[in-house]
């Protein structure tokens, strides 16, 4: 990296948060990182300065064309102190494909992770040790660009802000979750842009998980957009089928999201010698796997809640109770496994971790 980053201290430094009652994403760091780009600079300008609000234009390109895009990924505090990091390259990977399908431009990923090493560095004192938690790294991207018209914005702002958290779901950590098969709205379709992370994805699916939670339901299954049938994603979490001993997840197809948990986890089941499939995976044959006996255990997967394990699925009047609603012993193990490897308790035989 030839861009040396400024360092601007924050001289007014916020009290940290009660532990006990972190939430996810609710609490914000004294320092956030920002790298600025033009035609004419590139990419420039790294630096590190006080948490504050932004100035923007009106007429910024974001407000108009939705041009923005985001990563998650995590900081660990491990028991003898040290700094822990979970396969960064691979969020910067995903960062860079969403720049190319958003129309905006790469950044150099080592840049991007040494950005990350010295805000975690800067801000060491705010990741929390409570068991379960950790620091949220949310980098994002947003077009600034002054100009109302629909082209790829010439100016952008690449920006990463830091989260102390607790579990994702209010809370609670590994507890089943009801899910809703949504079968009117759908999450993306192949040759959109929900194979990647843009901020548009999200706000799509607004209204199917409002109406999911006036249903009971904690969050809605997506079904693929062409034929309605075929199973994609749980939230913004990929999905596992554990169906008579073997794992089942929908293949990656130009409208589902490349995970970086989910990744992991496949990487995982195949180690432990466990079969695994990627394929086109229809809700009616889960529905019959679970008429049958065969449904062992349902989950998604993600960097919020890591293992998300599912204890009820809905599916047009059929309701699929999953396990008595309890935590399956493959769910549990793979949660265990990962978040053993990520605080430092496990040995990381894959060389997913990066010390800071």
């Amino acid at each position: 990296m030839n861009q040396v980053i400024e360092f601007i201290k924050s001289d007014r430094l916020k009290e940290k948060p009660d532990l006990e009652s972190l939430g996810f994403g609710k609490h914000f760091t004294d320092h956030m990182f920002i790298l600025d780009y033009n035609e004419e600079q590139g990419w420039h300008s790294p630096r590190i300065v006080p948490f504050e609000p932004l100035v923007l234009s009106p007429s910024a390109m974001v407000f108009h064309y939705g041009q923005a895009i985001f990563e998650g990924l995590k900081a660990y505090k491990t028991n003898d102190g040290r700094t822990l990091l979970f396969r960064p390259d691979k969020n910067i990977e995903r960062l860079n494909r969403s720049c190319e399908r958003m129309c905006i431009p790469p950044i150099a990923p080592d840049l991007v992770l040494e950005a990350i090493v010295r805000l975690v560095e800067v801000e060491r004192d705010w990741i929390p040790n409570k068991e379960g938690t950790s620091l949220y790294i949310r980098p994002f991207i947003i077009a600034t660009e002054p100009y109302l018209g629909v082209r790829p914005a010439s100016e952008y702002k690449f920006m990463i802000i830091l989260s102390p958290v607790g579990a994702y779901y209010s809370g609670r950590q590994l507890v089943p979750v009801k899910i809703y098969v949504e079968d009117e709205y759908v999450r993306a379709v192949p040759g959109g842009v929900g194979h990647v992370k843009t901020s548009g994805n999200y706000a799509a699916s607004l209204y199917a998980q409002k109406k999911a939670e006036e249903l009971g339901y904690d969050q809605v299954l997506w079904l693929d957009g062409k034929e309605n049938k075929y199973v994609e994603e749980v939230g913004s979490m990929n999905i596992f089928f554990k169906i008579n001993g073997e794992v089942y997840t929908p293949k990656l197809n130009g409208s589902i999201l490349s995970g970086i948990t989910r990744d992991s986890v496949i990487q995982l089941v195949k180690d432990w010698g466990v079969p695994v499939h990627e394929e086109r995976i229809s809700i009616e044959d889960i529905f019959n796997a679970y008429k049958n006996g065969e449904l062992e255990e349902v989950f998604g997967t993600g960097t919020a809640a890591v293992i998300s394990p599912v204890g009820e699925l809905k599916w047009n009047e059929h309701k699929m109770l999953l396990n008595n609603s309890e935590t399956g012993e493959f769910s549990k193990k793979l949660y265990e496994t990962i978040t053993n490897i990520q605080y430092g308790k496990a040995e990381d035989k894959f060389g997913w971790t990066k010390e800071v």
